[in-house]
């Protein structure tokens, strides 16, 4: 079956010619929500391990991390190129010394040919980004910049403690090194209509960020949202609704913006609600589906901000 989005693999697999696997890594890194100079507690829906991946050993060093997931993905995939992704907690939240160190590991490890760094927007600074510049010129570097809301009420009850403005001048600061940007949305966020969901397109289209990763709204046990789930002060998004909203915000966004996720979930032991998001695959084809019925694909209602 086609896609009838601008999907990651299919970008990647056309530049690199082969399919390009994302290898997931704990730098040690922590967050200002989390160590009490932005905000306490981190973000309700963020558990103790901030995205870790399953397989991410924190007591290994990055080169010996990346080391040990290629000789897996090849043995197990024979697979030939990848791409080094500082997902847990904050990857630019250190000095820029401390960052050139962890992201100098990726250094000389053959086939990698993506550097991507998740962080927060109010954790980057031109000083950063100038340093974050110099791997551009051997590896497509893309920075990744949580937004998850376009409404500074909705990121103060994620106790996120930062605003849109922040992301917007990070994306600019970003994009005017030539670097990719990735954002992450939320979609299930509570009194989240139509309207946000076009309006979040629209917004994102025309800061002109690069990629998205659209993320359900869920559950992880050892959250602050665990908390709220189970006093009955939240609602999960069932699925069908999940799939119609992502196939709203991906027919306004602008064609051009790569698709890194279509939805996300814990791990089969932290996960707690919705229960139907464990089954990724299933969501997935349910969009695609979606979008076949309506006869419609990603940017068919996209309308350029002149």
């Amino acid at each position: 079956m086609n896609k009838l989005y601008n999907d990651i693999n299919t970008y990647w697999k056309n530049r690199f010619g082969t399919k390009v696997y994302k290898i997931a890594l704990d730098a040690g890194f922590t967050c200002p929500n989390r160590d009490g100079t932005k905000g306490k507690g981190g973000c309700i829906y963020c558990d103790e391990n901030g995205s870790r991946a399953p397989y991410a050993n924190i007591k290994q060093t990055i080169k010996e991390q990346i080391i040990q997931r290629i000789q897996y993905l090849k043995k197990t995939y024979a697979a030939k190129k990848f791409a080094a992704y500082f997902q847990s907690f904050s990857n630019t939240y250190g000095t820029t010394k401390e960052c050139k160190e962890v992201y100098d590991q990726v250094l000389g490890i053959p086939d990698i040919v993506v550097l991507s760094i998740s962080t927060r927007p109010d954790c980057i600074n031109l000083r950063k980004l100038n340093l974050i510049k110099k791997y551009s010129e051997n590896y497509e570097t893309w920075l990744e910049y949580g937004l998850q809301s376009i409404k500074n009420e909705t990121l103060k009850w994620l106790n996120r403690a930062h605003t849109v403005e922040a992301f917007a001048k990070a994306v600019k600061l970003t994009k005017n090194k030539n670097l990719m940007v990735c954002a992450h949305i939320i979609v299930g966020l509570p009194n989240q209509d139509k309207k946000e969901i076009i309006d979040t397109a629209a917004f994102l289209s025309d800061l002109g960020v690069d990629g998205v990763k659209i993320h359900v709204l869920h559950v992880l046990k050892k959250s602050r949202l665990y908390d709220l789930y189970i006093k009955n002060e939240i609602k999960m998004i069932d699925e069908t609704k999940y799939a119609e909203l992502v196939c709203l915000f991906l027919e306004h966004l602008s064609p051009s913006v790569t698709i890194h996720r279509l939805t996300g979930q814990g791990t089969d032991t932290n996960h707690v609600a919705p229960l139907w998001a464990l089954n990724k695959t299933e969501t997935i084809n349910k969009i695609q589906k979606l979008l076949l019925q309506r006869q419609t694909r990603q940017g068919n209602r996209y309308k350029q901000n002149e």
